[in-house]
């Protein structure tokens, strides 16, 4: 049962068979076509979801209308707007489906009574949490040091096949810079 999310549990931790099938059986799973929206800014936030397959973006639109992406997530990674599912708060992003989708999702309490009864799984999630934080730290950082050709190629040496997959269009949003911008740079 969900050969992916056993594979990405175990690129970290350990499960035993019996702890696998456990955990497994508290994920469900949900499809969503292109274009839907699985969260919208004042949604309470139940789920965090692990992509089995397809394209995901998390954005939100500022005051003048300009859209901001925060996250893509594809296969084997996790969405979520993570500070509401923590706290039990509304969204403050849209969370959308790029491609057709399916997802593993796990609520908050599940997820947190795993993670008193399985001590591998609690790693798993602290594991996580933390390469999570870490990305976001160093994605900030790019977006404060590097200029918009270095964002550009970190970004293409890190997730080629993300550029198989998003329009120009939503790479230069999650680069802060705009579509013409993004045609100048130089692809080295």
């Amino acid at each position: 049962m969900y050969p992916a999310l056993r594979k990405h549990f175990e690129n970290l931790v350990q499960l035993t068979d019996a702890e696998f099938e456990y955990i497994s059986s508290f994920f469900q799973v949900k499809q969503f076509k292109k274009h839907s929206i699985i969260l919208q800014p004042g949604d309470i936030v139940h789920y965090e979801y692990f992509v089995l397959k397809g394209l995901i973006k998390t954005f939100m639109i500022d005051n003048s209308g300009k859209e901001h992406i925060w996250q893509f997530a594809m296969e084997e990674w996790w969405v979520s707007d993570y500070y509401a599912f923590q706290t039990g708060g509304t969204s403050s992003f849209t969370v959308q489906c790029l491609e057709d989708v399916e997802l593993l999702c796990i609520s908050f309490a599940d997820r947190d009574k795993l993670c008193l009864e399985i001590h591998s799984f609690e790693r798993f999630c602290r594991l996580k949490i933390t390469a999570g934080f870490f990305s976001q730290q160093k994605r900030i950082m790019a977006l404060l040091q590097n200029d918009a050709q270095s964002r550009y190629q970190q970004l293409l040496e890190q997730y080629p096949s993300l550029f198989q997959r998003v329009p120009k269009a939503l790479i230069a949003g999650y680069l802060g810079v705009s579509r013409e911008t993004l045609s100048r740079l130089r692809i080295e």
